[in-house]
C-alpha cells in the first residue's frame, strides 16, 4: 500500500493534496498506528479543517463571550503558494503545492502564514484530508470544470478512497455525531451572549493580642460568587451576580475585655455575607455605552466603586473580591463606602490628549439603598441616598488624580456602610471606628447608649496613583467627612488616609506583594462615645501567589494598632490564608 501512496503522490497533484489538506489537531485514535513513509511524512502539511473544529464552530457561539476556541489554530484557504512563509521554492514539493494551488484550490494555510509541512500522520488525518480533497474534486464537477480533474487523479483517487473506506466511514459517523450533539446544544443553549464569572474563596484566618485574641478561634470562612454577565450589543454588560458566604469579620475587645463596637480589620470577603452561606443576589447592574459617555444602572448591590476610578491598583478589586488587598480599608477610600443600592451613574469624557482638559473625564452618580421601598420617609429620593461627584485627570498611563464629593443621607445606621440596607446586611459596616461611623448622639451624657439620628454628610477626597515603571505601583487617598446631625450634640468630623505600595509580578509573572499602611476612618471629641482620641493606624502586608490562571493563595498580615481609638487597647493582629478559585 505504501508503494502505491508514494508512487501516487509522486503522480498525481490530486493525490498530494489529499495528504496536504491534513490539520494538526485532525481526528486521529489513539490506538491507530502512522501507515506512512517518512518520505511521505516530510510531504505532509497541516491545512485542512476537521470535523471537530468544524463543530467547535458552533459551540463557540455559545461561548463567545469566553476566551475558548482557539482561533490561532483556524484556516483559510489562499491563492498562491508563495504565501507561505516556510515554504520556498527550492523544497521538492514546491511546484507540485503550486499547481494545486492552481488547478484545485486544495490548499489551506494557518492566520500566521505558515504551512507546516513537516510533520507525521496517522491513517485517520490521511483519510480525513482525503475525503476533503474528494469534496473539493467534485465542486469541480458540479462547477462545469471537469476538464480540470484528469481521468489518472480520478483513477487515483477511487482507489485510495477504497483503501481508507474504513477511516472514512468512522470520520463520517464521527461528524454525523458532532453534529447531532451540536444541534442539541444549539436548541438547548441557555444563551448565546452570557458568559459565567465565579469566583470561590477559601480562607483560614485568626487575631492575637490580648483579650481580642483571647477571645476570638480559628476560623475557615468561604465565600462565592457566581456573576452572569450578559451582552446585548457586546459594548454593554447586565451583571446578575448570585453571592453566599459564611464569613464574618472578628469581634475585638478592650483592654477590660468589653467588647468593642468597631469595623477594624474587616476583610473584603467578610463583607456582604449572611453567614450561613444561603444563596442571595447581592448585584444587578447593567452598564452601557451612550454616544462618548458610559452609563450605569443598578437595580441593587450598586457601589460607587463600580462606576468611579478608585485610583489603587493591585489592592482594589471591582468585585470586592479575592484577588486584590486582605482588607476592605486597604482596598479603597472610605469614601466609596458611603451609599449604596439603586440607582444611575455616568462617566463622561472631557478631553483626548493635549489641551487643557488633557485625559480627563467627570463622574457622577447617584445611589439610593431603601429605592424599592413605597414608604413615606423611603424609596428612591425620601430614603437613604448618597450622590457622588468625580473629576479624573491621567497623565498617559502612569499617573492619574482623581478628586471626589460624595453627599449623603441617612436616616440611622452607619456612615460607611456601602448602602446595606440594599444587600441583606442590615447593621454591618465595612471599615473605620464606631466614633468615625455611628450617626447620632447620646443626649450629651456619656452613661446612656447612643440615639441614631438622621444625618446628612459633606465628604471630600482625593487619589493617586503612580506607577513609575510596569512593576511598580505606588497609591494613596485623604478624605475629609463633615456630618450634621438632625439632633443636638451630633455633629461631628471624620478623617482617613493611606498609602500602598504594590510589586507586580513579584518572584514570578501574576504574582503581588503589596504593604499598604494608614488611618482607619476615626474621630475625635465626641461626647457620646466612652474611648480615646487616638488615631487607629493600619498597616497591611500581603502576598498573592499566582498558583495558576484560576488559582492564587494570598498570606497575609493586618496590623491594628489603638482598637476603638483608645491606646490602651492592645494591638490586634490577624493573619490570614487566603486561595481564590477563578473560573
Amino acid at each position: 500500500m505504501s508503494n502505491l501512496l508514494w508512487k501516487s503522490l509522486v503522480v498525481s497533484p490530486a493525490v498530494l493534496g489529499a495528504t496536504l489538506l491534513v490539520s494538526t489537531t485532525a481526528i486521529a485514535s489513539p490506538n491507530t498506528t502512522t501507515e506512512v513513509s517518512p518520505a511521505e511524512q516530510a510531504s505532509v502539511t497541516e491545512v485542512a479543517q476537521q470535523p471537530e473544529i468544524l463543530a467547535q464552530t458552533t459551540i463557540d457561539q455559545v461561548n463567545r463571550y469566553s476566551n475558548e476556541g482557539n482561533q490561532n489554530n483556524s484556516q483559510s484557504q489562499v491563492t498562491s503558494v508563495s504565501q507561505f512563509s516556510d515554504v520556498q521554492p527550492t523544497d521538492w514539493a514546491f511546484q507540485a503545492l503550486q499547481s494545486l494551488v492552481e488547478r484545485y484550490g486544495c490548499i489551506a494555510g494557518y492566520p500566521n502564514a505558515t504551512y507546516r509541512g513537516n510533520r507525521a500522520l496517522t491513517r485517520y488525518e490521511f483519510a480525513a484530508g482525503l475525503n476533503a480533497c474528494l469534496d473539493r474534486v467534485n465542486e469541480l464537477i458540479a462547477t462545469a470544470t471537469a476538464d480540470l480533474v484528469t481521468k489518472q487523479d480520478l483513477a487515483t483517487l477511487q482507489r485510495l478512497q477504497e483503501e481508507f473506506s474504513a477511516e472514512l466511514a468512522t470520520l463520517r459517523g464521527r461528524v454525523d455525531s458532532l453534529e447531532a450533539r451540536t444541534a442539541e446544544l444549539e436548541a438547548n443553549q441557555f444563551s448565546t451572549t452570557t458568559k459565567l464569572v465565579g469566583e470561590a474563596i477559601f480562607a483560614v484566618s485568626d487575631v492575637f493580642g490580648g483579650n481580642t485574641g483571647d477571645n476570638n478561634n480559628t476560623v475557615f470562612q468561604d465565600r462565592v460568587r457566581l456573576d452572569l454577565q450578559t451582552s446585548f450589543t457586546g459594548r454593554d454588560v447586565l451583571h446578575t451576580r448570585l453571592a453566599a458566604g459564611n464569613a464574618t469579620a472578628f469581634t475585638q475587645f478592650d483592654n477590660v475585655g468589653n467588647q468593642i463596637n468597631t469595623a477594624e480589620g474587616t476583610q473584603t470577603f467578610q463583607v456582604g455575607s449572611t453567614g450561613n452561606n444561603a444563596v442571595k443576589i447581592d448585584r444587578l447592574t447593567y452598564e452601557a455605552p451612550v454616544g462618548p459617555a458610559q452609563v450605569y444602572l443598578a437595580a441593587s448591590g450598586g457601589r460607587h466603586s463600580h462606576y468611579a476610578a478608585v485610583n489603587n491598583p493591585y489592592f482594589f478589586d471591582k468585585t470586592d473580591g479575592g484577588n486584590g488587598a486582605l482588607s476592605t480599608f486597604a482596598s479603597e477610600s472610605p469614601i466609596y463606602r458611603i451609599g449604596g443600592g439603586a440607582g444611575i451613574a455616568l462617566n463622561l469624557p472631557l478631553g483626548k490628549g493635549g489641551g487643557i482638559l488633557g485625559n480627563s473625564s467627570i463622574t457622577a452618580g447617584y445611589l439610593a439603598s431603601e429605592a424599592n421601598n413605597p414608604g413615606v420617609s423611603s424609596g428612591l429620593t425620601n430614603g437613604d441616598y448618597a450622590a457622588l461627584g468625580q473629576l479624573n485627570f491621567s497623565v498617559g498611563d502612569r499617573l492619574a488624580l482623581a478628586a471626589t464629593y460624595v453627599h449623603g443621607y441617612n436616616a440611622s445606621g452607619a456612615l460607611f456602610d456601602s448602602g446595606s440596607t440594599s444587600d441583606g446586611t442590615v447593621g454591618s459596616v465595612a471599615v473605620g471606628t464606631r466614633q468615625a461611623n455611628f450617626l447620632g448622639n447620646a443626649a450629651g451624657n456619656a452613661a446612656i447608649p447612643p440615639v441614631a439620628n438622621p444625618s446628612s454628610s459633606n465628604s471630600y477626597g482625593v487619589s493617586a496613583a503612580f506607577r513609575p515603571s510596569d512593576k511598580l505601583s505606588i497609591s494613596g487617598f485623604v478624605s475629609y467627612h463633615d456630618i450634621s446631625g438632625f439632633g443636638r450634640g451630633d455633629d461631628y468630623e471624620a478623617w482617613s488616609y493611606g498609602a500602598g505600595v504594590a510589586l507586580a509580578d513579584f518572584g514570578k509573572q501574576g504574582n503581588v506583594l503589596g504593604f499598604f499602611a494608614g488611618a482607619q476612618p476615626y474621630s475625635f471629641n465626641r461626647p457620646d462615645f466612652v474611648g480615646g482620641n487616638d488615631i487607629p493606624y493600619h498597616f497591611e502586608g500581603f502576598y498573592k501567589y499566582r498558583v495558576s490562571d484560576n488559582i492564587s493563595v494570598t498570606p497575609g498580615v493586618i496590623w491594628l494598632t489603638s482598637p476603638g481609638q483608645n491606646s490602651d487597647n492592645d494591638d490586634a493582629i490577624i493573619g490570614t490564608l487566603r486561595t481564590t478559585f477563578t473560573f
